[in-house]
């Protein structure tokens, strides 16, 4: 069934869609005269290149997933507590999603392949330090520097893609392709980092991600084209080009929402009315205010989040709800994986096998995008909300390593299930509801957004499961996981509601708007 004629779905990459309409011309999408003078470039040097691009989204969620079995022994071995290890995930999810915004705009301002090589490159030096760390601290750092360097190379990443695959079908499969190598990274990130917990330690998690980003620089240095930046302006030189990323906006959100993680996570220990959780929870809104000023007075073509962008229909909901799935799939991860070892004690390699559910089952949702062309994503999405709220009921009973079966298993199915069919439907949603000339922009900011949803999310959780079990049980009960759980079903009926109020929809229809000259009605 095709879309609408007047359903010009954006090209940008969705990565779940799978279909590119081709209904009416668009200014973005491959012609005749666009892919004559794409360079020739062979098939094989095609296909290599795309792997290089794979693995680098491969590393990006294996640089995640790889650490989850070693929290047990971050907080042994560098003498941290359970709340204080989530700032090792954090971190790179923090710098990972603010620098997602001024990311695609290094690719289109300097040069895609610069900045593939930059962030690649520098992910490998940072990885290959992290290794031989003792200081927590220390750590931490690099984990956000390296957040920094892997968010370069996803849109570049897409952007040479998207170049060297001009022809629809094949880039549909490239696309596909590369955002399928993210759920591999997650279930082979598991083992991968539990095999090493088991018979190595820790350290081999951070080297062996530097060891394979060598060759992945090492060819695309080599083979990857020399073509000018999409916007790359030859007038303009230093400073002039700097000027447009949007430095002081984005180090303004960075900060910000460090000093807001930081209040959450130290607000079950030092006390919520300590000045050291007060000072920097009040200095964080404030900046987060100075930040959309900010972004309000530049020019928008300068702006990390352009504030007339809020205003295209759904988007704001849609990103509202974007904030969800991965905090969802991390707390799991993080919760379990601790519990599990610790208290438990199963092993690393036990505790991964465990979790396969999670990551096996969202790749196999992740191929439901097409619903979206038989009935609206509004009602996907709500749908999958609701999942969403039965897991976390089943897993509130998930008290003990015998009711795996029985309540955490389900929950597991049915939660990852529910997730992935909000994801998957909200990306293609927000693409439908926003101008293919803004794809970019938009693509950064919902990835963003999942990041960020993730990393201050996660903070709250910690902070919600160590205060309760600061007074209810300690660690090795099941109270503070089960108010983690309540918290959810709490966040995911209000997300739901929102969805059902402020979605804009036409009843019969699937998501008909029209985007025409940078603005959107409905149809």
């Amino acid at each position: 069934m095709n879309p609408p004629i007047s359903t010009p779905l954006s090209p940008a990459e969705t990565l779940v869609d799978g279909y590119f309409p081709f209904v009416e011309p668009l200014a973005e999408l491959p012609t005749k005269e666009t892919a004559a003078a794409t360079p020739k470039i062979s098939s094989a040097r095609k296909y290599v290149l795309l792997t290089i691009f794979c693995l680098a989204q491969f590393l990006d969620s294996f640089n995640n997933s790889a650490l989850y079995s070693a929290m047990p022994s971050f907080i042994i071995d560098l003498g941290i507590t359970e709340g204080q290890s989530t700032w090792i995930m954090s971190a790179f999810q923090l710098t990972f999603a603010a620098f997602l915004l001024v990311a695609g705009r290094i690719s289109d301002v300097y040069n895609p392949k610069f900045a593939f090589i930059a962030g690649i490159g520098a992910l490998g030096v940072i990885s290959l330090s992290c290794g031989f760390m003792t200081d927590k601290i220390f750590l931490i750092v690099l984990r956000a520097f390296s957040g920094i360097a892997a968010s370069l190379t996803i849109p570049s990443a897409l952007s040479l893609i998207v170049t060297l695959f001009p022809e629809p079908i094949a880039q549909a499969r490239a696309l596909s392709a590369f955002g399928g190598s993210g759920s591999l990274g997650s279930v082979l990130g598991l083992f991968v980092g539990a095999i090493f917990i088991q018979y190595a330690s820790w350290h081999w998690t951070f080297w062996f991600l530097a060891l394979l980003t060598v060759p992945i620089a090492c060819i695309g240095l080599l083979l990857i084209p020399r073509e000018r930046a999409p916007t790359e302006d030859p007038q303009l030189k230093g400073f002039a080009k700097l000027k447009r990323l949007d430095i002081i906006g984005v180090s303004t959100l960075t900060i910000a929402l460090v000093l807001l993680i930081f209040s959450l996570t130290s607000g079950s220990s030092s006390g919520w009315k300590s000045p050291m959780v007060l000072a920097p929870l009040i200095i964080s809104m404030i900046m987060i205010v100075v930040f959309f000023l900010w972004e309000k007075h530049i020019p928008p073509e300068t702006a990390a989040i352009p504030p007339h962008i809020w205003f295209y229909p759904n988007f704001a909901i849609l990103i509202a709800v974007a904030l969800m799935p991965y905090l969802w799939w991390t707390t799991m991860f993080m919760m379990y994986t601790t519990l599990w070892q610790e208290v438990y004690h199963w092993s690393a390699m036990m505790a991964a096998a465990h979790m396969i559910p999670l990551s096996a089952l969202s790749f196999l949702v992740s191929m439901t995008g097409g619903f979206s062309r038989l009935i609206s994503p509004k009602w996907i999405i709500l749908a999958g909300q609701a999942l969403s709220i039965i897991a976390c009921v089943l897993l509130s009973f998930g008290s003990g390593p015998e009711k795996y079966w029985q309540f955490v298993l389900p929950g597991f199915l049915l939660g990852s299930a529910g997730n992935q069919l909000v994801y998957t439907q909200t990306n293609i949603a927000i693409f439908k509801a926003t101008p293919p000339a803004m794809a970019g922009t938009i693509g950064a900011m919902f990835n963003g957004a999942l990041q960020l949803g993730s990393a201050i999310g996660l903070a709250a959780v910690s902070s919600i499961e160590t205060s309760v079990e600061a007074t209810d049980g300690g660690f090795e009960k099941y109270y503070g996981r089960k108010a983690v759980f309540y918290f959810f079903i709490g966040l995911t009926t209000v997300q739901a509601l929102g969805v059902l109020k402020f979605y804009r929809t036409l009843a019969g229809s699937t998501e008909n708007v029209q985007v025409v000259d940078e603005k959107c009605t409905e149809v």
